[in-house]
């Protein structure tokens, strides 16, 4: 299979709690007040060494409206670490087609504050890698 190729990046930034790949920085939060079915989440601008299959968005409603979305894998350990807007279809709701959401329980914060992950949270996370074995 080979070594995949990762993208390191420097200052304050999110790993995947996993396998402590670099995610995003901090800097590229555009909002913090996001939800995913697990807890709290974040929109970003952009992140880095995630991937997610083209051509196979799904359609999900959310509390904001329907939206069309990818979900988005780390590239290190594979693990499902949030979603990718492709397209929303109320207009309220275009800014966030191109961003990315990662689960805040998936996560762990290399800088100044660590992100720590409420037990319930952690619960879920351990049985979600129970289940991707």
């Amino acid at each position: 299979m080979g070594r995949p190729f990762l993208e390191y990046l420097d200052g304050r930034l999110y790993m995947c709690k996993a396998c402590k790949a670099h995610l995003a920085r901090v800097e590229a939060i555009v909002s913090r007040s996001f939800h995913s079915r697990r807890g709290k989440a974040y929109l970003f601008e952009s992140v880095v060494n995630v991937s997610w299959r083209s051509g196979e968005a799904e359609e999900r409603i959310m509390t904001t409206g329907k939206h069309m979305v990818h979900d988005i894998h780390c590239n290190k350990c594979l693990r499902v670490v949030g979603w990718r807007y492709e397209r929303a279809f109320e207009e309220s709701q275009k800014y966030k087609e191109g961003k990315f959401v990662l689960e805040r329980a998936k996560l762990s914060q290399h800088g100044r504050k660590a992100v720590v992950a409420t037990p319930r949270e952690e619960a879920q996370l351990s049985a979600d890698e129970d289940d991707d074995d």
